[in-house]
């Protein structure tokens, strides 16, 4: 059972297998609806400073004993509902990474662009709408039209755009991927 736990807990292969995320240089990154944080850990295990935000920090998985320099006192870690209006704005320029997984709330698509850097990067994934037909979540709010996120970050360039089946282990899923670039100017 513990073996299956930490398939679970293992980040996205949309970041572990993918080359732009292999080059990216040290910065600071925001895990947005962290849950357990299993993204933005990977990226403060690789030196990244990372700033989780969740309503609720229960889940998070802080190691105990980093694998690397970097220490969980290092990180931000922000305990914000960011769907009742009682969460400040995300600061602008900020971050030059923001990561999106399992997690769609359509009136922050203008606040995690704008909290982008220029020529920084956003990985987002989450579900599509052929998702309800087989299983959570069903209710169209958390579920993306085709090419709703894309068309959300039309002015980005895209190094990477999916829509479509995802398997996680054993575990099939319908979802949307979008790795973008932040226009410099």
């Amino acid at each position: 059972m513990q073996e299956k736990k930490l398939k679970l807990e293992a980040a996205s292969r949309l970041i572990t297998e993918n080359q732009v995320i292999d080059q990216l240089d040290m910065g600071e990154v925001l895990d947005l609806a962290c849950g357990s944080g299993r993204n933005g850990l990977w990226f403060a295990d690789k030196g990244h400073k990372v700033t989780f935000i969740d309503k609720s920090m229960a889940n998070l998985n802080v190691p105990s004993e980093p694998h690397s320099d970097s220490k969980p006192t290092d990180h931000t870690y922000l305990t914000w509902d960011l769907e009742d209006g009682s969460a400040p704005e995300l600061e602008s320029n900020k971050y030059d990474l923001v990561l999106v997984f399992n997690y769609l709330h359509r009136p922050l698509f203008s606040q995690i662009a704008a909290a982008v850097k220029p020529g920084g990067l956003i990985i987002y994934e989450t579900f599509i709408q052929k998702q309800a037909q087989i299983g959570r979540p069903k209710n169209p709010k958390f579920l993306l039209k085709s090419n709703e996120l894309k068309s959300e970050f039309e002015k980005w360039s895209v190094l990477h755009y999916f829509e479509g089946e995802v398997m996680n282990g054993l575990n099939l899923s319908y979802k949307a991927q979008l790795i973008a670039r932040k226009p410099s100017c």
